[in-house]
């Protein structure tokens, strides 16, 4: 009676517990699991199959089966098998052997990246590690149950064979999903300190996939939190970046600091927040955002870090005009304080943060409204994302709604609407570094110029695709 009791709660009829015996899962049929055929990669069949064929036992495994479960079609589908690297670079025309704590295999189907894993063993006391326990590399190969174990949650411990379509569930992940609970494999303490980046990532999948943290996993979070100190910036970033286009980047950042994780990822957050135009800024920054992974359009990294950093960067521009500074030059000294800070932390790219710098760079420009001044700048190449910020700064209130509305009604007009429009008196700007302009042109006013890539638009001069 209990157990159907269960069943009843779960809304399933297989069977939740998690094996005795580690090293026999429970399997699923296609009936039990409710997998939509539909919603698995051809590319990714393609090679399950290709190692099967080579006599290779081979499996999509971890976030996609995951995601099918849930009924959702996975972005990415990642490969599991018992055939080495080398052995699976020899299937596959276009395969390349990556990686140095473990090495993997990316297979390409033209622009469709997968990515093959060797099923990994359990790890070995002799590889090296940081003196925090950290595991530097481990190229140790083992048996399925073996790999299942490395794996980090539950959820993401399970194996599909799509030509017999069949679920391997080694640690109960079902019963997880169907909880909503996420649950991380081993001892917490232990997987956390032996990869520290999975801090961030039981973030990640909770707000993304509105699961609660099952207690014994979050305790330790707050705790062992300083040992993300010892994590490559370069991987950081990676995983700061994957929960920031998670779809629930707001949501995601609401768990960091419910965790004790957001000190030292992105400097000064809490203050931004909890300041009201600050807040407002980053919310609306997050949300479109959101909206924007949701709709399938892209999303432009430094756009995102432009918006999230944006008001330390008007905290200390503000700082540098008190000080004596002009406007402009104050800008950029402003940016590159800002910039150095997280480039230490999150090792930005030099594109993104160029980016960051033009979108940053544009918005005093959008206040000059005469003579030539807004010509020049519909010829800059990141026009759309510089115009996008500034009416998110418009929508926060941050500045005259006005302005955004004389740049939208600009960049639509033809050449005489343009004309009539400059001929109107501007509205008194609000930016307080627009209030502070001199007259005189800075010798810094302008980043580097960008006018010979991008042509005005006159055919179609609305934004559309800003970020």
């Amino acid at each position: 009676m209990i157990k159907t009791f269960i069943r009843r709660i779960l809304g399933g009829k297989t069977k939740q517990a998690e094996p005795v015996d580690p090293t026999k899962p429970v399997v699923l049929g296609a009936q039990e699991h409710g997998i939509d055929s539909a919603l698995v990669s051809a590319n990714a069949i393609r090679v399950t199959q290709t190692l099967q064929q080579a006599g290779f036992a081979a499996y999509i495994v971890g976030g996609a089966v995951r995601d099918l479960l849930l009924s959702v079609k996975p972005k990415d589908f990642d490969i599991a098998t018992n055939a080495t690297p080398e052995q699976v670079k020899r299937l596959f025309r276009r395969a390349f052997i990556i990686g140095k704590r473990f090495q993997i295999v990316h297979v390409m189907f033209g622009q469709d990246l997968l990515e093959v894993t060797t099923f990994r063993g359990a790890s070995s006391d002799g590889s090296p590690k940081d003196e925090h326990g950290r595991v530097l590399r481990d190229n140790t190969f083992g048996e399925q149950h073996e790999d299942a174990i490395r794996r980090d949650f539950t959820i993401n411990a399970m194996y599909y064979d799509p030509a017999a379509q069949t679920v391997f569930d080694y640690h109960g992940g079902i019963q997880d999903i169907r909880s909503k609970t996420l649950r991380i494999i081993g001892i917490p303490e232990a997987r956390f300190r032996e990869d520290p980046v999975r801090l961030l990532r039981v973030v990640r999948f909770a707000a993304k996939l509105g699961f609660s943290i099952d207690p014994a996993t979050a305790a330790p979070i707050a705790i062992m939190a300083p040992l993300i100190n010892n994590v490559p910036a370069a991987r950081v970033f990676d995983e700061m970046l994957k929960l920031l286009l998670s779809g629930q980047a707001l949501a995601c950042l609401q768990q960091l600091r419910k965790e004790g994780l957001h000190h030292g990822l992105l400097p000064l957050l809490d203050v931004v927040m909890e300041q009201p135009l600050g807040e407002k800024f980053v919310r609306l920054a997050l949300a479109s955002t959101d909206q924007r992974v949701k709709d399938g359009k892209p999303v432009s990294p430094g756009f995102l870090f432009a918006s999230l950093l944006w008001h330390q960067v008007v905290e200390k521009w503000t700082a540098y005009q008190a000080a004596g500074e002009f406007p402009i030059p104050a800008l950029h000294l402003a940016a590159d304080d800002v910039l150095h800070s997280q480039t230490e932390k999150l090792a930005l790219q030099r594109k993104i943060a160029s980016d960051m710098r033009d979108i940053w760079a544009m918005q005093p420009r959008f206040e000059r409204r005469i003579g030539k001044s807004p010509y020049k700048l519909l010829e800059h190449p990141r026009l759309r994302a510089g115009y996008d910020f500034l009416l998110l700064r418009c929508e926060s209130g941050e500045i005259d709604a006005e302005i955004g509305e004389w740049w939208t009604d600009f960049m639509a007009a033809d050449g005489d609407g343009r004309e009539a429009l400059l001929a109107k008196k501007p509205g008194t700007p609000s930016d307080p570094a627009a209030k502070k302009r001199p007259r005189r042109r800075s010798p810094r006013a302008q980043p580097k110029a960008a006018t010979d890539e991008m042509g005005v638009q006159k055919a179609n001069p609305l934004p559309e695709d800003g970020q």
